[in-house]
């Protein structure tokens, strides 16, 4: 019990520094982007840092920073509240909420003396950054590790199904052809094909006969909140992967790699063909026939009341599935990246708009903050996956900075754009009024994901 609560904790601590660093760099980058064009366009910075060193949005309130250095004009520093980061930028209403400088004439260096084309340049600058990083750390991906997939045809055992599948017509081993008629040429794209684009309909094969499903509405909404990949997955024959010490399934003798093939004399291939069984053997003895260095062999244990044995199957798409790898040169990978970097900014895009469209999502099930990104992030340290989950925040981010809400880049955009085509400037103090209730809104919007997500963690 001890060594699994340290294992538990372990992983949770490899998910936090993961999350800790990801967001680490993107902040900084992020911040860079403003910094940049506002040196470029000779602006002063007064400050860059990570995290705040106030208690945000309350910017005269706890003021320390962990470390902070001053270079030139510029302090950088990083600051101990951790939701975020900032440059203060001379001249201009932001975070910091400096209304004195702004009650003094405006000076050659300050951000209000810019030309509004320059302002702007400034403002997108952090979601330029954004997206740009993501598409170089895409290209990178694709040029180092190629791009492999399981070619839904592939899948030669059909799909495994949950509770929730079944409610409409799947069964374990359908094989799935199309959704609403369209080919769906790569596995991993049935549930998003399914749940974004809220189809109605699914073609598959079913002991060799075509057979069509109707999707009832409640699915996508049951899709979202289910755990990750449990909805469907690729059936597979049941191997024995890991074993917890001091389960039932160490007591009976099993091993990693033995193949289960019959319980209680009943012969089986699958893992829902075991796992039926052995909910109906809870309490009781089961007998499991497997396949140990190619010999046949029987171990015996009793079901506990939960029906856990303590063991898990082996799921090890290469080993029984041909899995298409794609190889991509330098110029291959740039067209690449930058392909699918807008592919999942639309996807991201499509994800939000469902929030507010689709009668199926609700924000209170859907929207998450630190911990849910923490759950994306693996148990143990992976490059690959390490920068695939960078580059989606670093999208993440881009996209939310866009949104059009005083106090978020995309606030400051909407005025600048209103400045432009009108040739009016809005007034300082409807700037401060308006930064002062987005700030107020953002602050709403962070506890009440975050607090989603502490309510989901008792719920459980």
């Amino acid at each position: 019990m001890l060594l699994n609560t340290i294992l538990l904790m372990s992983g949770t601590m490899v998910k936090v520094l993961q999350l800790l660093a990801s967001l680490s760099i993107l902040l900084v980058l992020h911040e860079f982007g403003h910094f940049f064009f506002a040196r470029l366009f000779k602006t002063r910075v007064e400050k860059f840092y990570l995290f705040f060193d106030f208690l945000f949005p309350f910017s005269g309130l706890l003021n320390f920073a962990l470390f902070k250095k001053k270079q030139g004009d510029t302090e950088f520093g990083i600051g101990w509240f951790p939701l975020g980061g900032y440059v203060k930028i001379s001249g201009m209403v932001d975070e910091s909420m400096d209304t004195e400088q702004l009650a003094q004439p405006p000076q050659p260096w300050e951000y209000r003396s810019k030309a509004p084309w320059q302002r702007l340049f400034i403002m997108l600058g952090g979601i330029l950054v954004n997206v740009l990083l993501a598409i170089v750390l895409y290209i990178a991906i694709f040029s180092i590790y190629g791009e492999e997939y399981l070619p839904t045809q592939n899948a030669k055992y059909g799909i495994m199904v949950d509770s929730v599948a079944k409610t409409i017509g799947l069964h374990n081993g359908d094989m799935i052809t199309s959704i609403d008629g369209r080919k769906i040429d790569r596995f991993n794209n049935i549930i998003p094909e399914i749940a974004f684009n809220e189809a109605k309909t699914i073609q598959l094969l079913r002991d060799g006969q075509n057979v069509n499903i109707d999707i009832k509405p409640g699915i996508v909404h049951s899709i979202l909140t289910t755990e990750k990949g449990s909805f469907i997955n690729t059936r597979i024959p049941l191997i024995v992967d890991e074993v917890t010490k001091g389960s039932e399934a160490a007591k009976m003798g099993l091993v990693h790699d033995d193949s289960v093939i019959a319980v209680n004399n009943i012969p089986i291939r699958f893992y829902d063909e075991f796992d039926s069984l052995k909910r109906a053997s809870t309490g009781q003895q089961i007998v499991l026939s497997v396949i140990r260095d190619g010999q046949e062999k029987n171990v015996t244990g009793t079901v506990p009341a939960n029906s856990k044995l303590g063991f898990l199957p082996l799921y090890d798409i290469d080993r029984f599935f041909k899995t298409e790898k794609i190889r991509y040169n330098p110029a291959q990978a740039v067209g690449k990246g930058v392909s699918y970097t807008f592919e999942k900014l639309g996807n991201y895009a499509s994800s939000i708009k469902m929030l507010f469209t689709s009668k199926e999502v609700k924000a209170s099930e859907s929207v998450g903050g630190f911990i849910s990104f923490g759950k994306i992030f693996p148990n143990e340290f992976d490059m690959e996956k390490f920068l695939m989950l960078t580059a989606f925040l670093s999208i993440v981010l881009a996209f939310m900075n866009l949104l059009p809400v005083p106090g978020l880049d995309g606030g400051y955009v909407l005025f600048l754009l209103f400045e432009i085509i009108t040739g009016r400037k809005v007034s300082e103090k409807v700037m401060e009024k308006a930064t002062t209730v987005g700030l107020v809104l953002i602050l709403t919007l962070m506890v009440y994901a975050n607090g989603m997500d502490i309510f989901r963690l008792f719920k459980k």
